[in-house]
């Protein structure tokens, strides 16, 4: 089994050459999700700070104010100095999608919100967490969780010769 890829991404544009190499060559699985199920939690993280997140439910918002002024201060620190998010976090359900599905689609539909995200202009939609952050901040959140997921996959090309 090949391993996990050291993956950053400079700019947003970096995050589409992947996923396109990725479905051209096809790949590796280092982790549980196929390159449909990266592509599409990742379109709709990309999506929500443009379009709104989805509501929180009455019982999470002591969650999420308790995570906010505690686990939270740390995470944004990591991801900010090492460019990395821890592995084994959960995530959102509604954004957790079937393994197996349309792959040019889900690749289509990320490139699609690289695309958005690299022109929009604006207003940036509140975070439950986060609150409402600079379009730099926003596109280096989007840099740091697209390669977190990716690197779980590895290009097939990458592993001729070794």
């Amino acid at each position: 089994m090949a391993a996990r890829r050291d993956l950053q991404f400079a700019t947003l544009d970096d995050i589409t050459r992947d996923v396109e190499n990725l479905h051209a060559a096809g790949y590796e699985k280092t982790g549980k999700w196929d390159l449909a199920q990266i592509c599409n939690h990742c379109a709709l993280w990309l999506k929500y700070p443009m379009d709104g997140f989805p509501p929180l439910p009455w019982f999470m918002k002591p969650v999420f104010w308790i995570v906010k002024r505690t686990v939270l201060p740390k995470f944004e620190r990591q991801v900010r100095e090492e460019k990395k998010m821890p592995t084994g976090m959960s995530t959102a359900p509604m954004t957790v999608f079937p393994a197996g599905e349309d792959e040019a689609k889900a690749v289509a539909l990320l490139r699609e919100q690289v695309e958005r995200m690299k022109t929009f202009e604006g207003p940036w939609q509140p975070s439950p967490l986060r609150g409402v952050l600079p379009k730099d901040d926003q596109v280096n959140s989007a840099l740091v969780h697209c390669a977190h997921h990716l690197s779980f996959l590895v290009p097939r090309n990458a592993n001729q010769n070794g």
